[in-house]
This record gives structure tokens, sequence and C-alpha cells, in this order.
């Protein structure tokens, strides 16, 4: 069984790709390249990502006796099970916990979400709208996605999943990451992480953009270069005889049909709606963390026009 130091466990959205890669470039820590190995969280086993005991003891062969060991799963917050699986195995772990205002989390998830093709929805609010249709089986994309993974506003109650870490792990043990403190002062989050861990608070990675928000330029092109109807691959062979030339163009064409840019603000009529729904949890937090986190109820937080 693989030995772990500890374990970052979501959310999702919330800079979790980020310290993943900050935290790989210290020499004292050891996490293996590919993170979301789900293979903590038997309630989700599912996922087409779930991995078996020796796939995941493989990703593990390299690190070195003197190294602190962890790995990133980000369903592991929302899963119900994982806390206690986790417990089981490895009752010494730190667990390192990542959040984000919960109404930005969910437009950001369903951003990520159409560019991976997993939703097939793409305006947020019918997404939200169709949760209750959701949870009965129906309008769930056919990607083979499990349905719980489209359940936004479950995946941001983050006061009952903090819980469950508690109440398997000393308060000790459990290290709360806000998204608001990574914009404000990356530094120091990240110094502050390495003393957790206990080791070399001093090293210094290079800060640069991690995991930008993505979009399609056009569906139509990207659907093209999945399916390869044989039109296409017809009119390809005529225009371009040689094999690996047309690989090439068309890994060409897949990168220039991603933008890198910042998402539209969220809709604040919609904004307004979701803070009403989620302040009964937020406060439940804020006391759970002992932090003050009234700026996730306003209203007027990079919003926009409905």
């Amino acid at each position: 069984m693989v030995h772990l130091d500890f374990l970052i466990v979501g959310a999702p959205k919330c800079g979790t790709t980020a310290m993943h890669a900050f935290l790989r470039g210290h020499p004292e820590i050891y996490l293996p390249e590919r993170k979301e190995l789900h293979y903590y969280g038997s309630d989700l086993n599912d996922l087409a990502s779930q991995i078996t005991g020796p796939e995941h003891a493989a990703l593990f062969q390299r690190a070195e006796a003197r190294q602190c060991v962890g790995e990133t799963c980000i369903w592991s917050l929302y899963s119900t099970r994982a806390a206690s699986e986790i417990r089981q195995e490895h009752p010494d772990a730190k667990i390192v916990i990542m959040l984000r205002d919960p109404a930005e989390m969910m437009y950001a998830l369903h951003s990520e979400y159409l560019y991976q093709q997993m939703e097939n929805v793409t305006c947020f609010r019918k997404a939200l709208q169709l949760e209750a249709a959701r949870r009965r089986g129906q309008h769930i994309p056919p990607t083979g996605t499990p349905a719980k993974l489209f359940f936004y506003r479950d995946i941001v109650k983050y006061a009952e999943q903090v819980e469950r870490y508690l109440q398997c792990f000393p308060a000790s043990q459990v290290h709360v990451i806000l998204f608001d403190d990574l914009r404000q002062d990356l530094p120091g989050v990240y110094q502050r992480l390495l003393g957790f861990l206990n080791v070399d608070p001093d090293f210094h990675p290079e800060f640069g953009l991690i995991n930008p928000n993505k979009r399609v330029r056009s569906l139509h092109v990207r659907r093209i270069l999945k399916q390869r109807p044989p039109w296409a691959r017809t009119l390809a062979r005529s225009l371009i005889p040689m094999p690996g030339l047309r690989q090439r163009v068309r890994n060409s064409i897949s990168r220039w049909n991603v933008s890198y840019a910042p998402r539209r603000p969220l809709a604040e009529a919609l904004r307004q709606e979701l803070v009403a729904e989620l302040t009964p949890d937020i406060e439940r937090l804020s006391q759970l963390l002992g932090r003050d986190l009234r700026g996730w109820l306003r209203t007027s937080r990079h919003c926009r026009a409905a």
C-alpha cells in the first residue's frame, strides 16, 4: 500500500491544478504528474478516471524516502466516502482543502465541463434549472459522466464536505485554502502550505498562470476533428497526401480552435438568486472555519447585467 503524507482533496476549479504544479517543483515533495486520481471515494466509482490499487501504487514508485508524498484528487471532497476511506488507510495524512466563492465555482465548473464536452447545455442558468430532472435520471449528457457531477449545487455544499474531514481527522491535520487568498497573496499562501507540510518553506517556484479558462472557438470544427467523418477524411487526403503532414495540420487546427480568455462575468440577477440559496451554507462554513466569508455574499461581485 502507498504511504501518503498529504492529499489535496478538492474542490474543483479552486486552484488545485496550479497548487499541484507548484508543489511538484519542490525538491522535498513527490506528487505524480497525473492528478485527479480518483482512487478514493467508492461512491463515485463510476468516474472514467477511476484507477485500481496496482495502478495507484505504480504512480508512486519513483518517490524517494526523504520526500513528502502526496496526491491530488479533486472529487474526494465531494465524495461522501472518501474522507473515511482515506482515514482508514492514512490516519496521519495531512488534508489540503481548497475552496472558492461557490457561485463563481459553479460557473467556472460549468465552463470547464463545456470545454471538456461533458456538459451539453451551454446556458449556465438552464443547466442549473435541469438539476431536478437530472436527479431523476433525465437530461443527463450522453458522455458517460456520472449524474452526480451535474448536481452543481451539491458540489458547492462546502460546510458538510469540510465537516466530514474534520470528523475523520484532527483539525491540526486539515489545512484550508481560499481562492481569494490565492489571488491576493499566492507566495504567502504557498509558503504557509509548505510549513503545514513540514518541508522547506523558503523554496520559491516560478508562479505562472496555470490552467487558464479555455473556450472552443468553433464547436463545429471540434466535432469534425473528433468524429472525422468520411467526407472530411477524403478531403484531407486529397489536399494533403502525406499522413505525417496531415496529422501536424490537424494538431495545428486543434490548437487554433482553443482560445484562452477570461469568462464573461456571472450575470448579476443569477448571482443574486444563487447567493440567496447559498447563504445558509456559507454562514455555516464561516463559523466552521472561523473565517469571514461575507465577501461571498455580495451580489455585485464581478457581475454583468442579466
